[in-house]
């Protein structure tokens, strides 16, 4: 999954960015509201986290811009403030979560979990697609009884993969989602971790879950 991470404060959000990386999320950071809006137009993510006391646009005008174009990006607003009128705006702006600072990542992680599975047809942590269990809040696969081990990048893919069963996903939509703008692979990075990870799903399977769309991409599907 690919989130946005528009913060001022260039230690928080450089702290934000290293705990999003380290989860296997692309991340793009920047600095301000005008930057943030800069970003979402060039590219599309999952999720976007703001800060609302930014320069040149705030938060709530971010948002309120976003939503006048019809977008329903998932969006968790950052705040040092804790009023409940500073909360009921940004939920009536179309926000979609609140926290406030200090935070604990912990709790920051697990929001944006809740967040991201709104969006998608899987209301807990465990995405199941027939014998294989994607627990996105521990990050841990398994196959029946088997447990697969996975980088970061393979389970991002994986994870992304699982959320969109039997959807085709192209070879650029993975890219988009998965990495961010300061990617410089090969043209077939991509192909060589779908590799990866049909060994690890599917060698030795007699059903094959991660299937080839010549010409157009993959998808997981379960069933023949």
């Amino acid at each position: 999954m690919r989130i946005l991470v528009a913060e001022d404060e260039k230690d928080m959000n450089r702290l934000i960015t290293r705990t999003l990386e380290k989860e296997g999320y692309g991340v793009d950071s920047c600095y301000d509201g005008q930057e943030a809006l800069d970003y979402l137009e060039s590219a599309e993510y999952d999720g976007a986290i703001l800060d609302i006391m930014m320069p040149k646009l705030d938060g709530h005008q971010v948002l309120k811009r976003l939503r006048a174009r019809g977008s329903d990006l998932p969006v968790l607003f950052l705040t040092a403030r804790d009023s409940v009128a500073d909360r009921v705006a940004g939920l009536d702006l179309g926000a979609d979560d609140y926290l406030v600072k200090p935070f604990d990542f912990d709790e920051l992680l697990a929001r944006i979990r809740v967040m991201l599975r709104k969006r998608s047809r899987h209301k807990t942590s465990v995405i199941t697609i027939g014998d294989l269990k994607i627990d996105t809040g521990s990050h841990s696969v398994a196959r029946g009884e088997r447990t697969i081990e996975l980088s970061s990048r393979e389970y991002s893919i994986l994870e992304y993969m699982a959320m969109h069963p039997g959807q085709v996903l192209s070879r650029e939509q993975i890219e988009t989602h998965v990495w961010n703008f300061d990617y410089s692979g090969g043209s077939n990075v991509v192909d060589v971790y779908i590799s990866y990870l049909r060994k690890k799903i599917d060698g030795g399977e007699a059903v094959k879950l991660i299937r080839t769309v010549w010409g157009s991409g993959w998808m997981i599907k379960e069933g023949q």
